[in-house]
């Protein structure tokens, strides 16, 4: 039995995901879009997984460059999510006015974001009308701190703070990302 795309989407809605912004870099053009596509694979080695549509500005980019940045978004910044996923038309250039940085690679990164990741290609796999990118990771940069941008049910969200846990502060923060409470790993 094959499943109907449009009963699959429906389904695949009530997955929350983070969003980013995968950006590259090729011969002096640059070019980015919204992704929620994106998997940590393996710490050691660093790997992350990401799937672009094969007919878009960004894929050339990668496949030519071999390479590209993701910028992890901060709950503020749901308009650079809009502008970078194509809701805004009337914008021909997305990083126009768009503060941006780099890490290792020239690939830009969107300011402000709360994470921040330079990654090399090392498998691309076609699938149906995507391309599945598995990367190294060369570069990160984040260390948890802000609000992160969540999509649900095609809308974007915000966090609420973790049920039955008290209050975030800086001091279980650091004891959280030394693994001695109950905040996560």
């Amino acid at each position: 039995m094959t499943i109907d795309s449009e009963q699959l989407r429906r389904a695949m809605r009530t997955w929350t995901t983070g969003v980013g912004v995968i950006t590259a870099m090729h011969d002096g053009q640059q070019y980015g879009m919204t992704v929620n596509s994106f998997t940590s694979v393996s710490l050691e080695p660093p790997l992350i997984a990401v799937t672009l549509k094969q007919l878009t500005h960004t894929h050339e980019l990668v496949v030519k460059s071999g390479e590209f940045s993701i910028t992890i978004l901060s709950s503020d910044q749901k308009e650079l999510a809009d502008r970078f996923a194509g809701k805004t038309p009337d914008i021909k250039d997305r990083f126009a006015g768009v503060p941006t940085e780099t890490l290792v690679i020239n690939a830009p990164l969107l300011k402000d974001g709360i994470a921040y990741f330079n990654c090399r290609v090392l498998n691309s796999i076609p699938i149906g009308e995507n391309t599945f990118f598995l990367a190294e990771v060369i570069a990160a940069s984040g260390e948890g701190k802000g609000e992160p941008l969540v999509y649900h049910n095609r809308v974007y969200w915000k966090l609420i703070l973790p049920l039955s846990s008290p209050p975030i502060t800086s001091k279980n923060l650091e004891e959280s990302q030394r693994g001695s409470t109950a905040y996560g790993t």
